[in-house]
């Protein structure tokens, strides 16, 4: 993605198009709760005036649910932004990224845990997301969702705050 002004309206047909209301299910792919299976429901949200976007919701597991939020914010060339309640909290900063076409990436960061998650819209009602960490020198995914879109509430709000994630 190009730096400086001519970057800076990228990224609105994406955020735009994550507008809306999504459910779907997701898995745990790696690690010590490998084989995890859940299912999410968000409200995607623009930021109003600036250049950003939120999910919005909570996974579920069996009889258990937990508030999930991630937002994102343009930052000079770059965006930033916070998974639940960032990296300060129990949560994931949002450290960088990109957005080109159909599909975001971007940099997590939690004290020595570094990653990815990349937010692909493979049509209009289908966004899939993943989430993977830097094992050596190697990105190994973690976390894989498939997102429908639900009944369209189309919401523009400021961003708020996120929560924490209990361990």
């Amino acid at each position: 993605m190009a730096a400086g002004p001519s970057a800076a309206g990228n990224e609105k047909p994406f955020f735009d198009r994550v507008v809306g209301n999504w459910t779907g299910p997701g898995e745990i792919v790696a690690g010590k709760y490998k084989g995890t299976k859940f299912v999410c429901t968000f409200a995607g949200e623009t930021a109003g005036k600036s250049a950003g976007m939120a999910l919005d919701g909570s996974c579920r597991v069996g009889l258990f649910s937990q508030k999930m939020r991630a937002e994102v914010r343009r930052k000079g060339d770059s965006f930033a932004g916070s998974f639940l309640d960032g990296a300060a909290g129990k949560g994931l900063d949002i450290v960088s990224g990109t957005i080109e076409r159909d599909a975001m990436v971007v940099g997590l960061n939690r004290k020595q845990l570094k990653g990815a998650m990349v937010a692909r819209l493979a049509d209009k009602d289908s966004l899939n997301i993943t989430v993977s960490v830097r094992v050596a020198e190697k990105l190994v995914p973690v976390i894989g969702m498939s997102l429908k879109r639900g009944e369209d509430t189309v919401t523009q709000t400021s961003l708020g705050t996120g929560f924490s994630l209990d361990d």
